[in-house]
């Protein structure tokens, strides 16, 4: 790449949703030498960052006053639909600004986010992240951007303090490839999970399954990462089960909408909905292990 055509860091950068990702996420920020202004519904998790060089802000408005760069990584599109446009985001930010919202959300959400603030001279970009708290720490996040290419090349040097970043298409692309990234992650580890108890079931050792396994075309990040998980039988949230859930409803709607026929999504959806109403909810969403080891009379 040629530096001298490179984008310069924006400095001045607010992000609204302090929890487990925001917060790894705004922390290299503010190490990188950012002027970082935090916002949380819950103050307490944003007051972390202070010691880190965050201002911390009493409403969104307040956050995103005299900002370049708007980060969002919010629960939801509601939730982040409230904090743009009923909680006063939108009255703060200066024209110009580019709001890059790294939650997680539907594309028609993105795409109607896009249009609402065009109308107010506010940039946007849906650029939801994949890589779990540890990616979020270590810098080595995939992020999907979705929105006008000139913006994206605005605020790469921020997504490189953050991790990969590729624009995938316009507005509502991000959030498609977040679909398809989600899609992908919850029938696999549905698929290791059924494999390895079959084994287990059978009278195998499964934590040497999966070694012997490794290496070959069944090889994935997930048999490395989840599998050991369902080895260990360690279950702790890192990515939780009802935002697995979340993510598997919203491919589903947007499936819907377009006319796409999604059946094994559609399957997975209703496993991992059986799983959070047995008890799951607060587990990680490799404890769909736990629900197929319950269809089977497993403990």
């Amino acid at each position: 790449m040629n530096t001298a055509s490179t984008p310069s860091l924006p400095t001045r950068i607010a992000v609204l949703g302090i929890g487990m990702m925001g917060f790894p996420m705004a922390r290299r920020l503010c190490e990188a030498g950012c002027t970082v202004s935090a916002w949380n519904r819950s103050r307490a998790k944003a007051d972390r960052l202070q010691p880190f060089g965050a201002t911390v802000a009493d409403t969104p408005a307040e956050a995103v006053a005299n900002v370049d760069v708007v980060i969002t990584l919010l629960e939801h599109g509601g939730a982040v639909e409230d904090v743009l446009f009923q909680q006063g985001a939108i009255d703060g930010l200066q024209p110009g600004a580019l709001v890059v919202d790294m939650s997680s959300i539907q594309p028609r959400q993105a795409r109607d986010h896009a249009t609402r603030l065009a109308r107010q001279g506010v940039r946007h970009l849906d650029a939801p992240v994949s890589g779990g708290t540890v990616g979020a720490e270590n810098g080595t996040l995939a992020i999907m951007a979705g929105g006008d290419a000139a913006d994206f090349e605005r605020v790469l040097p921020v997504f490189e303090l953050l991790g990969k970043a590729v624009h995938v298409g316009p507005h509502g692309a991000g959030q498609l490839a977040k679909l398809a990234n989600q899609m992908i992650v919850g029938i696999t580890i549905g698929a290791v999970a059924e494999a390895l108890l079959l084994c287990e079931k059978g009278g195998a050792d499964m934590a040497r399954v999966r070694q012997a396994i490794s290496g070959g075309f069944a090889d994935s990040r997930i048999l490395q990462v989840h599998g050991q998980r369902m080895v260990e039988r360690d279950f702790a949230k890192r990515a939780a089960m009802t935002v697995q859930l979340k993510d598997m409803r919203n491919a589903l709607a947007t499936a819907g909408e377009i006319g796409f026929e999604a059946p094994i999504t559609s399957l997975f959806e209703r496993l991992f909905s059986s799983g959070v109403d047995h008890g799951l909810a607060d587990m990680d969403h490799a404890a769909l292990f736990v629900e197929l080891a319950r269809r089977n009379g497993m403990h």
